[in-house]
């Protein structure tokens, strides 16, 4: 059974940083993984994807410039590297992984986490 496990999520200030991690077991290769995050009262939508094989990243232009996506093959890891924050940023923040490789979409990710909260006070 694939589980996915945050972490790394609190409460920074607008500018500040923060690290997300997310670790996987049941299972020693993916497609992909990606961040996706919900703020109240809006849609999931997504902020960071990479490719296990290659390690293409591709990235929500909301973010882009300040996230960064990256894995560790062999800790079975992905890690999302959150600078400059804004307020806008607050949000629960998934994990999500896929099985073989089929695009960003969100529909296309078979496994998620349960989530962690980001709260970025301006």
């Amino acid at each position: 059974q694939v589980q996915l496990v945050e972490s790394g999520g609190g409460l920074v200030q607008a500018g500040g940083s923060l690290r997300l991690s997310c670790a996987a077991s049941g299972r020693t290769f993916f497609g992909a993984m990606g961040w996706f995050r919900q703020a109240p009262g809006k849609e999931r939508e997504f902020v960071a994807g990479i490719r296990w094989s290659g390690g293409s990243t591709y990235y929500a232009d909301s973010v882009k410039d300040r996230f960064t996506i990256s894995r560790d093959n062999a800790k079975i890891t992905v890690y999302l590297q959150m600078n400059k924050l804004k307020s806008e940023d607050t949000a629960i923040y998934y994990c999500a992984a896929q099985r073989y490789y089929s695009g960003i979409s969100m529909s296309l990710y078979d496994y998620w986490g349960q989530g962690t909260q980001v709260t970025v006070s301006s």
